[in-house]
């Protein structure tokens, strides 16, 4: 058995789910749980990391094609049943969006738009934070891959940036400018994850979700929506997390002198870099205004995708090694599929109804106050989970059915929840791979992040509630 498999724990699973198959209490249609056991197994396999999330995702939509647990009558239509994920054009939007995000990285445009940002803005710590901001928003609605963001343009520069003014790893240097820059680099990643649709792997299972209670939101519509509160939490949260982490080192000139002299290594704008550029532009703007002339985003992404590989900017050996896309796909496909058939069978509505009759006693309060507290509790969960989609999978659907019958308009719970999905990110350090590879840089200690992931977090929860409530009135969504 190879090292990525965690025999005993998937044997533990499996064991567990086959006791489970044969008792269903009498409630729930036989379908509708049967779904729900390899959905619940694939929900723990991910959280206690058994093996790759694409194996999970291959080994759960196998197990549900043998089975046929949504009630197929045929091989063949299990098959079907099973295989349906991936005909999600939500899904595929994201995928593209992946290989899009790689020719950021390809090309270096994504690591010149950061130094840029530090070259203009990098006079003070505070500055440095804003022009890291400004860059991982920049490269945010074509990178669904926080790690790709944070981890793979952002991290490498931080790190240098910070030895260049003596701030080092597990060392009492590090307060110097290291652990701040770093717990802004997690906690503005997580911000920008809740501006775009494409920012984040998890956002089409949310839009997909919300969609069965009403909720449609295009890229357009989604941005709009969380663009004025995001804005804010991305100008407050760097000066909140300036007071928490305190950085000794105020003034960084130096940080630009490091910049000019990495573009100056750089040298100028290569072909691949401006064609990168402007086919970015071009795909942003079609995701903005292409509802009006019948372009749907995913084919926007197609658009963007096929300008980049004829161009030559993106290889096909480029898109065949992503393969983080190739892995989102699978798994995401086989979350949606699952979540869509408990859907379909009746098991979300009927388990909402039973959560709802036992909040019954919350039906008397106002629905803000509800949602402040449902909120706070999806929140919090994550502290149990180490992925944030995993928790979207498992929750997300049960709090808004719950939501929608305790009497809070669908719209601004969807909405909350939403982005409440990204926010959590930073509570620990073990939810999100980025999380990893900024806490094993050694800048952070787990009190300090554990401690400034609540304050930080309790602060976006007030932003997005109250501005948020505001705005979505503002502009007509309830």
């Amino acid at each position: 058995m190879h090292d990525y498999v965690k025999i005993i724990p998937v044997l533990s699973i499996a064991l567990i789910a086959s006791i489970g198959w044969f008792i269903k209490p009498d409630a729930i249609e036989l379908h509708s749980w049967h779904t729900l056991i390899i959905f619940l197994s694939t929900i723990v396999a991910i959280m206690f990391n058994v093996m790759p999330m694409g194996a999970i995702g291959i080994l759960s939509i196998t197990v549900f094609a043998i089975t046929g647990a949504a009630g197929a009558i045929s091989s063949k239509k299990a098959l079907t049943d099973a295989l349906s994920g991936f005909n999600s054009d939500l899904i595929w939007l994201i995928v593209i969006a992946f290989f899009i995000a790689r020719g950021f990285i390809k090309t270096g445009l994504g690591e010149r738009i950061a130094l840029l940002m530090i070259c203009y803005f990098g006079k003070r710590t505070l500055g440095l934070a804003y022009a890291l901001s400004f860059a991982d928003l920049i490269l945010a609605p074509a990178t669904p891959s926080s790690t790709a963001r944070a981890g793979g343009v952002m991290y490498p520069i931080v790190n240098a940036l910070a030895c260049t003014f003596k701030s080092y790893p597990n060392d009492p240097t590090r307060k110097k400018m290291g652990a701040y820059l770093m717990m802004c680099m997690s906690h503005i990643n997580d911000i920008t994850g809740t501006l775009f649709i494409t920012a984040y792997a998890a956002n089409p299972l949310i839009v997909k979700f919300a969609s069965s209670f009403g909720v449609q939101l295009s890229w357009g519509d989604w941005f709009i929506a969380a663009s004025i509160p995001a804005l804010i939490s991305l100008f407050f949260i760097p000066i909140a997390l300036y007071f928490i982490m305190k950085p000794h080192i105020e003034e960084t000139l130096e940080a630009h002198r490091f910049a000019t002299q990495e573009l100056a290594k750089k040298g100028a704008l290569s072909w691949e870099e401006l064609m990168m550029g402007i086919t970015f532009l071009g795909v942003l703007l079609l995701w903005v205004c292409g509802a009006n002339f019948g372009i749907h985003a995913t084919t926007t992404a197609l658009i963007g995708l096929s300008i980049l590989i004829v161009t030559g900017v993106l290889s096909w050996d480029d898109i065949k090694s992503e393969k983080n896309a190739w892995d989102t796909l699978i798994w995401l496909s086989a979350l949606l599929m699952m979540a869509e058939f408990l859907h379909k069978l009746g098991f979300t509505k009927w388990f909402g109804t039973a959560i709802g009759e036992h909040l019954h006693a919350m039906a008397s309060m106002h629905w803000v106050i509800i949602l402040v507290v449902l909120n706070a509790i999806y929140t919090y969960t994550h502290y149990f989970f180490a992925s944030g989609t995993a928790q979207v999978a498992a929750l997300y659907v049960v709090f808004l059915g719950v939501g929608v019958k305790l009497g809070i308009p669908a719209y601004p719970l969807a909405l909350l929840l939403g982005f409440s999905s990204s926010l959590y990110g930073s509570l620990t350090p073990y939810t999100h791979a980025r999380g990893v590879i900024l806490f094993e840089s050694g800048y952070v200690t787990k009190k300090e992040w554990l401690s400034a992931g609540f304050i930080i977090n309790l602060l976006n929860q007030l932003i997005f509630i109250v501005v948020g409530l505001a705005w979505w009135k503002m502009v007509g969504l309830y």
